[in-house]
């Protein structure tokens, strides 16, 4: 069944097989995506759905140098280069729309001040262009400063549309923004933003739903990594994970998004399970950073309706036609983690097809 066709809203996918939003800061200092970034993406065109790597929607949200954004007039002129290559191919690209909020630094998003919900630092260093640094104590956003952000992700929603992406997955993951009002060890909060697990996923379900309304359901997916712990947004509490969880899945449910994308080393557990029973539409799982996907346990989870379709990272980057050596049995390249956050085209768009890597 991973090689069976799958409906997301109003796209007919090929096979089951996603590629994950992969961070790989070939953008520059500009963060407009470049031709090898439209090559990169081309070559995997046979994926059932491509998610872009986190592509900023406004300059203070910018997490790394080299990141992509989708703010400026040459950015999007850039990201339609790539979604026109991907489209030429047959292919379906989404746009991951990612605020990176706390997880920046001024010598990264240009001077702009750092937010977060609460002034509460990430306890890491960061790589800038000035080298490396500790995270800076974020800006507080008050009350009042949160539709101005609200308002920034569905303008860059909308620019991913102009784009010519066919939706957008929202960031909702791995210590960013918006799982940092999830989570109570970022968000500290003792407004209607704070406290409560109903309180700490209203902002989220606030978000999902003016993107919604800017672009159409169909359009959007969401992606959180519940227990994730990463970035200093913990979620230790299993019963208060599941709380908070529940309210943002059981809000978001009745809009019919295009899908619910959930990393979790546990896809097949309890709390995983338990989310995809309380949403109404397509449900994605990714095992998450600590373990490559394999062929064998993709094809498990959807064999055994634990999933609709699989969200794989690292065989996607080292294997442009994936889908093909998963299919056939072939074997498959490994990935290089040295160019992962490289430069150009080395271990970016020159990793071999099959006939290739035979000759």
């Amino acid at each position: 069944m991973l090689f069976s066709p799958l409906t997301l809203g109003e796209l007919e996918l090929p096979n089951r097989l996603v590629m994950a939003p992969l961070t790989r800061l070939r953008s520059g200092e500009a963060g407009v995506p470049a031709p090898v970034v439209a090559e990169h993406y081309r070559q995997r065109a046979s994926l059932g759905l491509i998610v872009s790597e986190g592509t900023y929607p406004s300059p203070a949200g910018r997490s790394y140098p080299g990141q992509p954004g989708i703010v400026t007039p040459e950015q999007i002129a850039g990201w339609k280069k790539v979604t026109d290559a991907v489209h030429a191919e047959g292919g379906r690209i989404f746009a991951q729309i990612m605020h990176g909020g706390r997880v920046s630094h001024e010598d990264i998003n240009g001077g702009h001040q750092v937010v977060a919900p609460s002034a509460i630092a990430v306890e890491a260093e960061t790589r800038t262009y000035k080298g490396k640094q500790a995270h800076p104590v974020p800006h507080a956003l008050t009350t009042a400063e949160l539709p101005g952000i609200l308002q920034e992700i569905v303008q860059g929603s909308l620019n991913a549309i102009e784009a010519g992406f066919d939706g957008v997955e929202l960031h909702s993951a791995n210590g960013y923004l918006l799982h940092e009002f999830l989570a109570p060890s970022s968000n500290q909060r003792d407004d209607i933003y704070g406290g409560s697990p109903e309180n700490r996923a209203r902002f989220v379900i606030e978000v999902v739903q003016a993107v919604v309304a800017a672009i159409g359901a169909d359009r959007v997916g969401i992606r959180i990594s519940p227990e994730h712990n990463v970035q200093g947004a913990l979620e230790t509490d299993a019963a208060d994970a599941r709380a908070t969880y529940s309210q943002l899945v059981d809000a978001i449910s009745p809009l019919n998004l295009a899908y619910l994308s959930i990393l979790h080393k546990e896809p097949a557990g309890d709390l995983v399970q338990y989310l995809r029973s309380r949403f109404n539409g397509p449900f994605l799982v990714n095992t998450g950073f600590g373990v490559i996907t394999t062929r064998e346990e993709a094809i498990a989870l959807v064999a055994d309706g634990h999933a609709d379709a699989v969200v794989v990272g690292r065989p996607a980057i080292a294997n442009p036609d994936l889908v093909r050596r998963w299919r056939e049995g072939l074997p498959v390249n490994e990935p290089d983690q040295s160019t992962f956050y490289a430069d150009g085209a080395e271990g970016y768009t020159d990793y071999p097809f099959y006939e290739e890597s035979q000759n």
